[in-house]
């Protein structure tokens, strides 16, 4: 064999895997082409939703401000109402002890011969809803902080409000004034 041949025959072998990788290649660059136009219209959604999320983003963050300033606004009248609250039954609470502190001393002076009927006063029983009183009262503790002492004022309040009812025959003659005094203050 003459080299010339057995260079033409190692060119040939070489040539075959060229000519079949080179086939290959040409069918997946077909598949390729014909993708190319899928994909170009997935990129230009995909790029015309984070335009869409882009332009959504100023108009959330006002949402969120908008809310946010809602919030607190109605968070500062809530702590207003709660402080105004919060003094008016420490006020309601004073005046009711010096009421009863007057109702005392009244009685006291009105029989001074029953001075020991007076001390036992304490011993007398709870004027009705006390017990309502007592509940809303440690209620407030727990939720808010506020404190309000069961009184007998706030036991009327209570009453009043829509508590149980109670007779006028059931009540003391000071009670009868203090409730009447309530009512005409409205």
């Amino acid at each position: 064999m003459s080299p010339n041949v057995l260079l033409d025959v190692v060119i040939v072998v070489l040539l075959v895997p060229t000519i079949i990788y080179a086939v290959i290649l040409n069918r997946k660059l077909e598949t390729l082409r014909r993708n190319r136009d899928d994909l170009a219209k997935m990129i230009s959604s995909f790029q015309e939703a984070t335009v869409r999320a882009e332009a959504g983003i100023p108009k959330m963050r006002r949402a969120v401000q908008d809310v946010g300033d809602a919030l607190q606004t109605s968070m500062e009248k809530a702590q207003t109402l709660r402080d105004d609250l919060a003094f008016m039954t420490e006020r309601a609470d004073s005046m009711a002890n010096r009421l009863e502190a007057q109702l005392r001393e009244a009685r006291g002076a009105a029989r001074p011969g029953l001075a020991a009927e007076a001390a036992a006063i304490d011993d007398l029983p709870e004027p009705l809803g006390m017990d309502k009183v007592r509940e809303i009262g440690e209620n407030a503790r727990v939720v808010g902080g506020i404190a309000p002492g069961p009184t007998l004022l706030t036991a009327l309040l209570a009453e009043d409000a829509g508590g149980p009812e109670v007779r006028d025959d059931d009540r003391s003659e000071a009670e009868r004034q203090l409730l009447r005094a309530i009512r005409a203050s409205r």
